[in-house]
């Protein structure tokens, strides 16, 4: 065999080196496609997951809630049971002291003893009230005015100026008596940021489909944990809260098919938002009625 030539490799042909490089080419972009398919699974995995972890949260809360609003309901009925006989009994003990005034002051410290108690409960009964708004059709400014009337002797002890920025007949559908007691307690809580006095401003404006009522303080502002547990039941700043209040505004928004939002404002104090759509709004809720002049 001497005398022969092996050759390990031939040179190959133009036309063979242009396949090969497209087979390579086409080998690189599958792998990338592989690879980009890979990490979009990734993100959606990783989004799903977001997502269950999130709806199992919301359900262990209502599941925690709906055992609370039952314990709830029961303590409630229960004391307002019991209110109801001494509060006939301190009718007649004011009477039977008319003309003792030191007596007389001490029994206003029991009757307010028992009026904040008596909140305490229409709190625990409204956070653990069930049933369909009764829509209608009404004057939010109206509404805005009423809040803002009763509570005038409150803003003029505390030097609150109130200020309510909801165009004039503007129509709004919802259950009159839920919206007005969510407003009583965004304002109620607005009072409360502002011991030393300020301004709350209410306003309303067309928004996504529905309208935004806002009311907003020149108060301190929300911790960051108060943002974040602001309408957690019975989760509370002050000393003497319920923690109910919020809460009560977040369930009224729920039946209505909205939602409220909290958050801090630029210009220093705190502003809740609720936002009502006004379609295509709970179809079992009961026949619209249009709202009555007083």
């Amino acid at each position: 065999m001497s005398g022969e030539t092996w050759t390990l490799s031939q040179p190959l042909s133009p036309a063979s080196a242009s396949d090969l490089e497209m087979v390579l080419a086409a080998w690189q972009e599958t792998t990338v496609r592989l690879e980009q398919t890979h990490e979009a699974l990734r993100e959606e995995v990783c989004r799903l997951s977001d997502e269950l972890e999130i709806k199992n949260r919301e359900l262990a809360r209502k599941n925690r809630l709906a055992d609370l609003g039952q314990m709830a309901s029961h303590v409630a009925h229960e004391v307002r049971n019991n209110l109801v006989p001494v509060t006939l009994y301190l009718s007649v003990l004011r009477r039977r002291i008319a003309g003792d005034v030191e007596n007389g002051r001490v029994l206003d410290k029991i009757e307010a003893g028992f009026t904040a108690l008596d909140a305490t409960v229409n709190d625990l009964l409204q956070f653990t009230s069930d049933h369909d708004p009764q829509l209608q059709r009404f004057d939010l400014r109206r509404l805005v005015d009423e809040v803002f009337s009763s509570l005038a002797p409150q803003f003029a002890a505390q030097s609150i100026t109130a200020v309510s920025e909801v165009p004039v007949a503007e129509p709004l559908l919802a259950d009159r008596h839920m919206l007005r007691r969510a407003l009583l307690n965004l304002v109620l809580n607005a009072v409360d940021a502002l011991p030393q006095g300020g301004a709350i401003r209410v306003s309303a404006a067309a928004a996504a489909g529905g309208v935004e009522l806002e009311v907003a303080d020149t108060g301190s502002g929300l911790s960051p944990e108060t943002l974040k547990r602001a309408f957690e039941p019975f989760f509370t700043t002050k000393s003497g809260g319920t923690g109910l209040g919020l809460a009560i505004v977040y369930r009224i928004a729920e039946v209505h098919g909205g939602q409220v939002t909290a958050v801090n404002r630029p210009t220093g104090g705190a502003a809740f938002t609720l936002h009502l759509p006004q379609s295509g709004l709970l179809p079992e809720a009961k026949p619209l009625k249009q709202e009555t002049a007083a």
